[in-house]
């Protein structure tokens, strides 16, 4: 497998490639818009076509570049089902499979944070049926959690977050490495480490807010702090509401 992040340390997001060599097919996950030709460029240098574009839920920090990459690709691009946006995607599913040639990728429906988040494990079959990872997205950080507040009923969102890392994440193996959307930097979450990755284990025995009860992981959620204006209008942005020029 080839596999490439991308770090954008002045906003703390993350971005990443990665795919079959052997069989040329690679997918991009959460890319950012002025990125396009690097992403491109990596693709072509390792003799891979870019097939899917993924984004792992409507960003609200950063202009996506999901759909102007796929199309420059010719790539599906993918949200899960529930994304309210007024562009055209291919819908992804809870539990659903995308084969990247030897890169197999199982999407988990993981709401909370947004109500079409989804997380990403991925397995390389030339190393074994297992998977090696996990793309969280913006479900879980390092050290933290999403922030639950941008589709408003903040509690409410809470409690479907806490769900959504007991019953999906924190039951997936404890080796598996834990790959985010954002680190320190980030306004997508609060008391992020600057370290971008982690492992299940780590998280399980270091991450505060995974040990608290449901009732205390929703109180914690309710003080994130308050959203910066941009983020409304770049919402509106990626859901294809506003003309990304204007």
């Amino acid at each position: 497998m080839i596999f490439k992040p991308y770090y954008y340390f002045d906003t703390g997001c993350a971005a990443y490639l990665f795919g079959c060599g052997g069989l040329g097919a690679c997918a991009v996950v959460d890319p950012h818009e002025e990125d396009l030709d690097q992403y491109v460029a990596f693709a072509d240098a390792k003799g891979m076509k870019i097939t899917h574009v993924i984004d792992t839920h409507v960003h609200a920090d950063h202009r996506s570049g999901g759909l102007a990459l796929a199309r420059r690709a010719n790539a599906a691009y993918c949200l899960h089902e529930r994304a309210d946006v007024s562009l055209p995607f291919e819908p992804i599913r809870d539990g659903q499979e995308i084969a990247l040639g030897n890169t197999r990728v199982t999407v988990l429906h993981t709401p909370g944070h947004t109500p079409e988040s989804v997380c990403l494990v991925v397995a390389d079959l030339r190393r074994g049926p297992d998977p090696w990872f996990v793309l969280t997205g913006d479900t879980l950080f390092v050290g933290a959690v999403g922030r639950p507040d941008l589709p408003g009923h903040a509690r409410e969102s809470a409690s479907e977050l806490y769900d959504s890392v007991h019953s999906k994440l924190l039951t997936l193996p404890d080796e598996l490495e834990v790959y985010p959307g954002h680190f320190a930097g980030s306004l997508c979450g609060a008391g992020m480490s600057g370290k971008p990755s982690s492992t299940i284990a780590f998280e399980k025995r270091f991450n505060p807010l995974l040990s608290k009860t449901r009732e205390e992981f929703v109180e914690a959620l309710a003080n994130v702090p308050p959203k910066p204006a941009a983020m409304e209008r770049l919402l509106r942005v990626n859901r294809g509401r506003v003309e990304a020029q204007s």
